[in-house]
């Protein structure tokens, strides 16, 4: 009769175990994300026009379906001797992967971009970075 205690407790201590262990050893999946961070360095940064023109152009290129947030943005007034606040504006993005960013690149809306804005710009510098979304 020992024997059959032990057992049965065995066997519901591993059956306990396991489905304890399944939530454990199991976390749900990070999910990939891919960030497309563009810094433009416009010809004229006195330019309101020219800059107005930039905002029209990222605002249309926002409209890609891939993208799943997108931010404009100007430099901020923070200090600290790493800042860079050469640039006139930024264009970031987020993409579920790195496939669906190589669909943003070749959308008719971005070829359209370059074309209609690619003037306004003397430098525009790129950061992508490949992650997984915590």
């Amino acid at each position: 009769m020992a024997k059959t205690n032990r057992r049965t407790f065995l066997q519901k201590a591993g059956l306990a175990a396991a489905s304890t262990s399944s939530l454990l050893v199991a976390p749900e999946k990070k999910k990939e994300l891919l960030v497309h961070h563009v810094f433009f360095y416009l010809k004229d940064p006195q330019s309101a026009q020219d800059e107005a023109r930039l905002l029209e152009g990222l605002e249309k290129l926002a409209q890609i379906s891939t993208i799943q947030l997108s931010h404009i943005g100007r430099p901020a007034r923070t200090s600290g001797d790493v800042i860079e606040k050469g640039y006139s504006i930024s264009w970031l993005c987020f993409f579920k992967n790195l496939i669906e960013e190589e669909i943003y690149q070749t959308d008719p809306i971005h070829f359209k971009f370059l074309e209609d804005y690619g003037h306004l710009w003397e430098k525009r510098v790129v950061y992508d970075a490949l992650g997984k979304k915590g």
